[in-house]
């Protein structure tokens, strides 16, 4: 069929056809093979020409094996092939251990695509594509097929799904129907339909720059002001000598800056108790006891004015205000790890404004006010329930909450911000990234707990904002160029990558490019997706809705997939107006039926011929999941904040007619009787031993072991030996050990 190469270009080979060849099959898209002595090249056919054909390089087979790249070009005398059924698998991937399917490839005959798991989520992600190109549909097969291929096991997957409009609920509400041991989890800002659990987030765990954010500060003066805040709400919360004795330190200092203003004396009291009103002691209050000489007066008795409108008592009150006053306490910081509420910050607020003469001064009088009005809007706003948590929980604890919950650990926790407007919702998934990333960072063994924090919509959240001008960082971005070493995986999916943030982009490895039209969009990708080609570019602009373009390192070159559709399919299909029109009933939440036609993603609507009212949203059944104790529900119970955490999280038998065990030994560490399920941590699942798989295609029925746990191992294989559990009813349960004993 071919007759020799005709030229050669850095990335490309144009090749004649020979002339007495009749072409009976679709070269375009093919992949060809140079051979000559030394090396074998793959290439790509994209062009046809005549009898010219224009192959672009992939890469080269070495030992068997593709590596992406070319650095050895074809001679001009390589011998030209279509690639061979058996090497296929060299381009699709393989159908062996590490690897998942994806799709089929449209080219080879439906033949399967797989992907390299460690490569590909071990790196971070996007997936973009126009609306209804199938992006929603295509991340819910991309985790279905995960937690449905045989040869995994991601039981210690942790991954946070940040979703804009409640779609993903119904790809992932039955994901334990999948394996007994595999959980879904799913928290709401909408309260009002019943579904799931409610979203609360501890005002106690927000940094200064957290709440900056979440006040919407814009200048650089604000920052001081919020810390300062932040700094007295921990002092205010505390209840020891040091911590009274440096709030007499503080207030005294206060009062006597105010006593030395230019004020007239009712504005001087006013803002003494003004400050009182924001925090007193025995010391400092309305009604303490002031001894004079022969005499005692109450502390508001020392405010008294006289005819001359000065204070009546004012040496008195000097000398009892300045005798708390230590300077030893200028460089007090606070020990953390202290309950409060938002009432406490918005007083800590008002004594740092008053105190430090913010609202006196007309440079930052501007600033100060805002501060303090977006605050108690905040506070008098719907969004301050998200806050409502009524006991303290460390980070580690509030994590493992969400995660972990009546031994039942969870591999999706799916966060639906719906009820929310844009600006709240960028704050609250900037906050959640932030503490997964911080708790992530402190672990004992880095990355021993990896985290997957998927974003829909991202476009809406990680963008070029003034984050970096204003706190130094932004944490998508931190996280796009640290995150990867401490397991902290990102995952974008949008469909205006032009709004991305450029930094975020340029650290993503894997692309899955479903359809895409707007000439910007389609620039802007050609510009800032590493080692995209003109190529790649093109051919997206040509895709079928559910079949995307998949590269980068979880690929070995660039491919068309064709993505089977999602069972059960996301909430992301089209209104069925006609079925609405028509009076009938609704299929489901969106009107359409969702159905599965030769693999591929097509939906099609299902009309009813009854003349029922439609469906309303709220009549989606009710999630039953058990609240967890972390979101102030009335049955919560309060945390410890102790690092030492029992647990005993349980693996199901998924199959009588598997027996599975494991044995435990003793550890170096102590290990703690098991009184509550409910109080197992992230630590305690990292702890344990990592799952092996036996290389048929069998579901891993053993129970997690922990550090140090012994399995009866199959000499060779690293696949525990099954041992009998007795009755398949019953669950096993797994001692937990302290955080400094976690090992990977």
């Amino acid at each position: 069929m071919f007759d020799r190469i005709t030229y050669i270009s850095d990335h490309s080979a144009s090749i004649k056809l020979k002339d007495d060849t009749d072409v009976v099959i679709n070269l375009m898209n093919l992949h060809l093979i140079f051979e000559d002595d030394t090396k074998k090249v793959l290439g790509e056919v994209d062009d046809l020409d005549g009898n010219i054909v224009k192959a672009r390089f992939l890469g080269e087979i070495v030992n068997g094996r593709l590596i992406g790249g070319t650095i050895r070009k074809p001679s001009l005398d390589a011998h030209i092939r279509v690639i061979e059924k058996e090497e296929i698998p060299m381009v699709t991937g393989r159908n062996e251990r590490g690897f998942m399917q994806l799709g089929v490839s449209p080219f080879y005959n439906d033949h399967p695509v797989f992907l390299d798991v460690n490569s590909f989520f071990s790196n971070h992600f996007a997936i973009f594509g126009n609306s209804g190109s199938g992006k929603s549909c295509g991340i819910s097969r991309l985790f279905q097929n995960m937690f449905n291929d045989q040869r995994l096991f991601p039981y210690k997957a942790n991954i946070l799904l940040f979703d804009s409009s409640g779609e993903y609920y119904n790809a992932f509400k039955n994901l334990n129907s999948i394996n007994p041991n595999y959980h879904y989890r799913f928290y709401s800002t909408n309260e009002a339909d019943g579904i799931g659990e409610k979203l609360r987030l501890p005002i106690f765990l927000l940094n200064y720059t957290d709440l900056a954010l979440l006040l919407q500060a814009t200048n650089h003066s604000q920052l001081p002001i919020i810390e300062r805040m932040l700094k007295l709400a921990l002092i205010f919360s505390q209840d020891d000598m040091d911590a009274n004795n440096y709030k007499n330190h503080l207030i005294a200092k206060a009062i006597m800056t105010i006593l030395y203003t230019n004020e007239t004396s009712p504005n001087k009291r006013n803002e003494v108790f003004s400050i009182l009103a924001s925090c007193s002691t025995a010391e400092f209050n309305l009604e303490a006891p002031v001894q004079g000489i022969g005499y005692t007066r109450k502390f508001r008795e020392l405010f008294l004015i006289n005819n001359d409108g000065q204070f009546a008592e004012s040496v008195l009150l000097t000398e009892y205000v300045s005798s708390f006053i230590n300077s030893e306490y200028d460089d007090y910081e606070p020990q953390g790890g202290v309950y409060y509420t938002l009432d406490t910050l918005e007083k800590a607020l008002n004594f740092t404004l008053i105190s430090e003469g913010w609202l006196r001064n007309e440079n930052t009088y501007g600033d100060a006010v805002t501060i303090r009005v977006r605050l108690h809007a905040l506070i008098v706003g719907n969004n301050a329930k998200f806050f409502d948590v009524p006991d303290y929980v460390s980070l580690e604890s509030y994590l493992s909450s969400m995660l972990i919950n009546n031994g039942q650990k969870y591999q999706i926790v799916n966060i639906n911000l719906d009820d929310v407007d844009d600006d709240f919702a960028k704050v609250i998934t900037k906050i959640f990234s932030r503490l997964v990333f911080e708790f992530a960072k402190a672990l004992k063994d880095r990355a021993s707990i990896p985290f997957h924090i998927i974003v829909e919509e991202a476009h809406r959240y990680i963008q070029n904002d003034t984050d970096r001008f204003l706190i130094g960082y932004n944490i998508f971005e931190r996280i796009a160029k640290e995150g990867r070493k401490y397991g902290v995986i990102l995952g974008l999916i949008s469909q205006r990558p032009v709004e991305l943030s450029d930094t975020v982009i340029s650290q993503c490895s894997n692309f899955l490019i479903f359809k895409m039209n707007h000439p910007v969009d389609v620039e802007y990708i050609r510009k800032m997706v590493p080692n995209i080609s003109d190529e790649i570019v093109e051919k997206q602009k040509t895709l079928q809705a559910g079949t995307c373009l998949g590269f980068g390192m979880g690929f070995r070159i660039p491919i068309i997939v064709k993505m089977q559709m999602p069972d059960p399919a996301p909430w992301s299909s089209n209104c069925d107006v006609v079925t609405i029109w028509n009076g009938n009933t609704m299929s489901n939440n969106n009107g359409v039926s969702p159905e599965i036609n030769n693999n591929s993603m097509v939906t099609t609507a299902s009309v009813n011929s009854s003349a029922d009212m439609v469906m309303p949203q709220n009549a989606i059944p009710e999630m039953n999941i058990e609240p967890s104790m972390a979101f102030g529900d009335e049955k919560s119970e309060s945390f410890d904040s102790s690092f030492v955490i029992p647990s005993d999280v349980s693996l199901k038998e998924e199959s009588s007619s598997v027996d599975t065990s494991a044995s435990v030994s003793s550890t170096e560490s102590k290990l703690v009787d098991v009184v509550d399920s409910s109080s197992a941590t992230l630590s305690s699942i990292s702890s344990s031993a990592p799952l092996t798989t036996s290389p048929e295609p069998v579901v891993p029925q053993q129970v997690v072991s922990n550090v140090g746990v012994e399995t009866n191992a199959v000499a060779g294989q690293g696949i525990p030996e099954m041992v009998p559990l007795g009755d398949s009813n019953e669950s096993s349960s797994i001692p937990s050990l302290s955080l400094d004993d976690v090992t990977s």
